[in-house]
């Protein structure tokens, strides 16, 4: 089941956070039950690095990654570089990415096959997060928002995106996609999924303010909770396992 948490005062965790099947990149130095809370639920199975970008703990916004690569913005110094890069497991890609938009994880959206992007993202950025990421990108916007990666979320298994989104717009997308969309809201209704929620294919973290009808959305769309820790575990393997692969 999902885990509601706040970074100090914020309730918008994935601002602090970026969570993937292989790895989770924390913000350094923030509250202990922040951390606590991450640990719980993901150390026995993949790396939580605590790290800061361009010396900003706005990991969540400032990268974006899963299964197979990450991307930090060209303000990422060689340091925090060199230390994320070892922290993370052997088979993932780390990038820094020369793109006017630093904050990457404000302007895309991934799983581990297939990514949405700002519509004004350099070319030469769309090549990097298909090279890297190993994923289909298309360039589109969210109920017409162009920062996609703050007004959705994907995982493998589905994707939540702005309440404010049409049903003919989110049936377009779910067939670009092959993948289950819904739309929903979090934090007591913000469209900036994206912002509010950590997700990947077994764990999910969610800010302090989500309701319950909200987290039920949530936990529906991603599969998680409310079908037994048997199936939890099932996929947690099949992830961790295809992460390796």
């Amino acid at each position: 089941m999902a885990v509601r948490t706040n970074f100090e005062s914020s309730h918008e965790i994935g601002v602090w956070a970026r969570l993937t099947n292989s790895y989770c990149v924390v913000a350094h130095q923030g509250s202990e039950k922040f951390y606590s809370d991450f640990q719980k639920q993901l150390r026995k199975h993949i790396p939580v690095v605590h790290a800061s970008v361009g010396g900003t703990r706005m990991v969540g916004r400032c990268m974006v990654g899963n299964k197979n690569g990450l991307l930090v913005p060209s303000i990422t110094t060689d340091n925090e570089l060199q230390y994320i890069r070892n922290a993370l497991p052997d088979e993932v890609k780390i990038q820094r990415v020369d793109e006017r938009f630093s904050a990457l994880g404000n302007c895309i959206a991934c799983n581990d096959y297939v990514a949405i992007c700002h519509q004004d993202l350099d070319k030469e950025t769309e090549e990097i997060i298909q090279d890297v990421l190993g994923v289909e990108c298309f360039r589109t916007s969210v109920a017409g928002n162009v920062l996609v990666g703050s007004y959705s979320i994907l995982t493998n298994q589905g994707g939540i995106v702005s309440a404010k989104t049409t049903v003919e717009e989110m049936e377009e997308l779910s067939q670009l996609l092959q993948l289950p969309l819904t739309a929903g809201t979090v934090n007591r209704g913000s469209e900036m999924v994206g912002a509010g929620i950590c997700a990947n294919d077994w764990a999910c973290f969610v800010g302090t303010d989500t309701t319950a009808t909200e987290l039920g959305v949530i936990e529906g769309i991603f599969k998680i909770g409310g079908q037994g820790s048997a199936t939890t575990d099932t996929r947690l393997k099949s992830a961790l396992m295809e992460s390796l692969s």
